[in-house]
């Protein structure tokens, strides 16, 4: 591993992708890293960004900024994104996620390999998404979740959004995992809702994995733990 993270090159800009961990905001991620670079280079201060927010649910690719490069940032959240998804079918959510718990239960015994296949045709292409309630959208001035937790329920307005692919990867009734390209702004969460409505059940995401965005991939990503070791830091 690279450990020449010297002030100079830090402020000129570095591009560090690294593998979120379940469970942790990009900010907390994002905080950390900071933390490491500032006491390996002796800087007080530095500036870091990350270019697309994972749920604290989610893991995989964060890509992260450093001094002039968050300058990029904008760029590389334009980036198509690939997605491992894993999705409970035969029941919902209000937050579409394991964040909330299950509020409806509906019948899948139907649902197959050919179905699921014929209904992700349905995914593909430019479509019209509505954002989940349980998400950081703006409303207003507030954001969404700040709201659903507070028990208000409301449809958010339709935004376009594009599949570029997806594809069945597995199917064990009732959970299926998927692989979905799609462009900035598409919400997982929704798909696995939209899926499920489609296949005439319900459908929550268990599980999300970030495997690549544009020519970053997953497989050369830092992991937190090796990174601060590697660094030498205490």
């Amino acid at each position: 591993m690279q450990q020449d993270y010297t002030r100079e090159k830090l402020q000129k800009g570095e591009i560090l992708a690294f593998n979120k961990p379940y469970g942790w905001t990009s900010y907390y991620l994002v905080n950390k890293i900071r933390y490491f670079l500032c006491k390996f280079s002796g800087l007080k201060k530095l500036k870091v960004g990350h270019a697309g927010t994972l749920d604290p649910l989610a893991t995989g690719l964060l890509i992260l900024c450093t001094g002039k490069a968050t300058k990029r940032i904008g760029e590389i959240q334009n980036m198509p994104k690939e997605y491992i998804a894993e999705i409970q079918l035969g029941a919902t959510t209000p937050s579409y996620d394991l964040e909330t718990k299950i509020d409806q239960t509906f019948e899948y015994k139907h649902i197959n390999e050919k179905l699921i296949a014929q209904r992700l045709n349905l995914f593909k292409g430019k479509i019209q998404q509505i954002p989940p309630l349980y998400s950081a959208k703006n409303i207003r001035g507030i954001r969404a979740y700040e709201l659903a937790r507070e028990g208000v329920t409301r449809a958010l307005d339709p935004v376009e959004v594009e599949i570029f692919s997806s594809e069945l990867i597995e199917y064990k009734s009732p959970l299926l995992k998927i692989k979905i390209i799609c462009s900035k702004g598409t919400y997982i969460r929704a798909i696995a809702r939209d899926l499920g409505k489609s296949l005439n059940s319900g459908g929550y995401l268990t599980a999300l994995e970030r495997t690549a965005i544009g020519n970053y991939s997953l497989a050369d990503a830092f992991e937190v733990e090796k990174f601060k070791k590697e660094l030498n830091i205490l």
